[in-house]
């Protein structure tokens, strides 16, 4: 019977006979490891990450430290996992760099659990895991402008050229006027600039400084998609 279920509960894994109690130690340290990532992601995201995501990064270790396990040092089995991972389709839209990274962070710490390197796994994740919070506190890589879009709308008889300059400069590092059209059947013209917004900038009183010159007239001031993108 013993060796029932010895046959049953191990495996041939790179030359070592892989237990139960291997397995069981391999995949409590992937969800440790996967725990502490999303944790990390969360507290450095405050309310801007999505709860499937983190859910996600808790997961995904001890998903490639079980695949690892199977596959083990069997070409077969390694070929076998290459074909059927091949007919999978990703159709979701571009994710922020950063999420991207912690899915690649996530990958590293459940390889390391996967081939038993369970100390150096953990000092990859401690490192990195501060690493992470130390740099969202100090704020690193946040620029002192924000990347917006603005539309406003003007009669056909206002001369548009240069009437908004003195008022965007105030309140921006750079801008360009991409678009002009009219709308409402020729009746009035909607401009449409790219603003680098100072970081400090009162939105509110831009709105109001440029609502005095268009004969407040329908005004947006929006996100540009890099914005979006890079939080």
């Amino acid at each position: 019977m013993d060796n029932l279920i010895n046959s049953i509960t191990s495996t041939s894994y790179s030359g070592i006979t892989l237990t139960l109690s291997m397995a069981i130690v391999a995949m409590a340290a992937a969800l440790i490891f996967g725990l502490v990532i999303s944790l990390t992601y969360m507290g450095t995201h405050k309310n801007k990450y999505q709860q499937s995501f983190a859910i996600t990064l808790t997961m995904l270790p001890i998903i490639l430290t079980v695949i690892i396990l199977f596959v083990g040092s069997n070409v077969a089995r390694a070929f076998s996992l290459a074909g059927t991972l091949s007919i999978i389709r990703f159709r979701s839209a571009p994710g922020d760099p950063e999420d991207i990274g912690y899915i690649f962070f996530d990958i590293a710490a459940g390889l390391a659990c996967g081939v038993g390197l369970y100390g150096y796994g953990a000092l990859f994740v401690l490192l990195l895991c501060l690493f992470m919070i130390v740099i969202s506190k100090i704020k690193f890589g946040k620029p002192n402008t924000t990347a917006k879009n603005l539309k406003i709308t003007i009669p056909e008889n206002l001369d548009y050229e240069g009437i908004f300059d003195e008022i965007i400069k105030k309140y921006s590092k750079d801008y360009t006027l991409q678009k002009v059209r009219t709308t409402d059947l020729g009746s009035l013209y909607e401009l449409t600039y790219s603003v680098n917004m100072n970081k400090d900038a009162d939105e509110k009183k831009f709105i109001d400084e440029l609502r005095c010159r268009n004969g407040n007239l329908n005004i947006v001031l929006s996100l540009a998609a890099t914005a979006l993108y890079g939080k």
